[in-house]
């Protein structure tokens, strides 16, 4: 009997993220886990598409802002004067971790340079754009009781979102 991608089973999947151009944004090709049916680490949608589905199985998701990383907040986006920004920093693209209000790591990125001011900001990437998921399932097995209590593989390996 062919093992199924259903709740409480743990499924290792490859996939390639695209943001709205279709360019690739992120590509794994080192399977990652999750526990089907926890609500954690998958975006809701992928869950639902990849139901049912068996190894070798690939799935195609179209995602919006509001399916994915949300709309663009303005609120998290800041500008300062470029000497308040180490050297390392001064550089489109460059990005760095900090700490919110509440104590979260959150990831910011330099957006902008223009004269003596530096622009950056704490949204995803891809938040605001349609996206797609194209995801192949790698391997399926039986969760153990730990990893359904937790609705996390052992190992904890990265997450979908």
């Amino acid at each position: 009997m062919t093992a199924v991608v259903t709740k409480n089973k743990v499924v290792s999947l490859i996939y390639v993220v695209r943001n709205e151009k279709g360019e690739i944004f992120e590509y794994r090709d080192l399977p990652v886990s999750y526990v089907h049916g926890s609500g954690a680490d998958l975006f809701p949608k992928i869950e639902q598409a990849l139901e049912g589905r068996a190894v070798g199985d690939r799935v195609a998701v179209q995602l919006t802002p509001a399916d994915a990383f949300g709309d663009r907040d303005p609120k998290l986006t800041f500008t300062d004067d470029i000497e308040n920004a180490p050297p390392e920093l001064r550089r489109v693209g460059a990005e760095f971790e900090a700490q919110n209000a509440k104590g979260e790591s959150i990831l910011l990125t330099v957006t902008r340079i223009e004269g003596d001011k530096i622009t950056v900001d704490a949204n995803h990437p891809l938040a605001g754009q349609n996206i797609s998921f194209e995801v192949t399932v790698q391997e399926i097995r039986d969760a153990t009781p730990e990893e359904i209590h937790n609705g996390r593989p052992a190992g904890d390996l990265p997450s979908l979102q």
